[in-house]
């Protein structure tokens, strides 16, 4: 079946593959969320941009997902216990603060550059048993500490259920900053924003190879042309694989599945997701949701973390997402379609430079909407510059399985399968 994203993107625009030799100041390789927010960082700045795909403008995850931005920032608790021996209780602070700063973010863009990405407010993080209750007062009570009283509140059972047509949940945080939107629409606002700003696009261009010659330009290397980059980000996520040396090891994929029911009509929209929030449960494994532009339901789930493609997703999510909304029975299914997440062991994304002219950004672990837009603002200052924040993620320790990719991902699968068995038994 069809991908929902790029079947509803009106006149898609187009961008030519390279063909030749040029330079540049930053030469950015993955043309997904992160590749486009950063090329529009630096163009923005002032930078002379190439921005390289190997497919096209948000083909990977970013044309993908489940299009939900939210605060749930991928390896907090592991960046918090790291940042304490240094930073001590500020390190809440900056983790804090960092949550929150793709929102604003990804708001300035839309209304800077006029960006038609259906962009919607409103969010539930639902509590899958009593038993995540404590835990979702304690984020409320950090929330409203912290000044958030107006955009967050905890809900009870009834209270959900008020909102949701479903059998499900116990309780939930209803957060009102929190976004959702047409994620492939936004990147490629942010691609045609960045043009604007002087920066080159070439999609059906894959890199092959980066080489970094002693006094030279860092020189990117495809089938039908180079590029000379003073500098370089790599931001292919789980599609890439260059740089394996300094790189392998630390990233593995996990394949997501995604659908999209048939147009719903408006009573039915109401009826099953009456505020139109966006939402997501509590569990390892989670289920996600939300109403799309046009009336119909798009339901995620079932991630796969060993990596290996899912056959039949519409078959896989369906029994999920009719035990979530029992008013949607035998629904038809119009899309379902899979893509790649990159998953890291302890969750914290990877952000830092190869010897100082080749930076990365990946890893985002399911959370790649928000942290994409953080990361591409960390990694402008740092090529203009200033070099804190993103010397403060290169430092982060990280588990390294010195494993090819495919054995990696049964590790992860299998650790997965723990915690998924843990959660079940009602241990957290």
């Amino acid at each position: 079946m069809n991908n929902y994203y790029t079947a509803s993107v009106p006149n898609r625009r187009n961008w030519p593959s390279l063909s030749g030799d040029l330079s540049a100041d930053v030469a950015i390789v993955g043309a997904g969320m992160t590749g486009a927010a950063t090329a529009v960082e630096l163009a923005e700045r002032g930078y002379q941009v190439v921005l390289l795909d190997a497919k096209q403008v948000g083909w990977g995850a970013t044309g993908r997902n489940g299009g939900q931005v939210t605060g749930s920032l991928s390896g907090d608790n592991a960046m918090l216990k790291q940042l304490r021996k240094t930073q001590g209780d500020a390190a809440a602070d900056f983790i804090w603060n960092l949550r929150w700063r793709g929102h604003d973010i990804i708001n300035e863009r839309v209304k800077r550059y006029n960006i038609n990405c259906d962009l919607k407010t409103g969010h539930l993080f639902t509590a899958w048993s009593d038993a995540d209750l404590p835990e979702f007062e304690s984020m409320v009570n950090e929330a409203h500490r912290r000044g958030m009283q107006d955009s967050v509140s905890l809900l009870s059972k009834q209270e959900v259920h008020e909102r949701l047509d479903t059998p499900l949940y116990c309780g939930a945080i209803l957060n009102t900053k929190n976004l959702h939107l047409h994620s492939l629409k936004l990147c490629l606002g942010e691609a045609i924003a960045a043009e604007s700003l002087g920066a080159t696009i070439y999609e059906n261009t894959p890199v092959h190879d980066v080489q970094m010659p002693t006094g030279k330009p860092v020189q990117l290397i495809t089938d039908s042309g180079t590029v000379q980059a003073q500098q370089v980000v790599l931001a292919g996520n789980a599609y890439h694989r260059l740089m394996r040396r300094q790189l392998a090891g630390y990233l593995f994929p996990a394949t997501l599945g995604n659908m999209v029911t048939a147009k719903l009509g408006q009573d039915l929209c109401q009826q099953i997701n009456r505020d139109d929030n966006a939402v997501y449960d509590s569990r390892m494994v989670l289920d996600y949701f939300r109403i799309t532009q046009d009336g119909r339901l798009m339901f995620g789930g079932g991630t796969n973390y060993s990596g290996t493609e899912i056959s039949d997703v519409a078959a896989m999510l369906r029994p999920s997402m009719e035990k979530t909304f029992p008013a949607l029975k035998d629904i038809p299914i119009d899309f379902a379609w899979t893509g790649s997440a990159g998953i890291i062991i302890n969750r914290i994304p990877m952000l830092g430079r190869i010897q100082d002219r080749v930076y990365y950004a990946q890893g985002y672990s399911g959370h790649g909407m928000a942290t994409s837009h953080i990361l591409a603002e960390i990694l402008g200052t740092a090529i203009s510059g200033s070099l804190h924040e993103i010397d403060t993620f290169n430092d982060f320790w990280r588990w390294r399985i010195p494993v090819p990719t495919a054995a990696g991902s049964g590790l992860v699968a299998l650790g997965m399968k723990y915690f998924k068995l843990k959660e079940q038994l009602g241990q957290r």
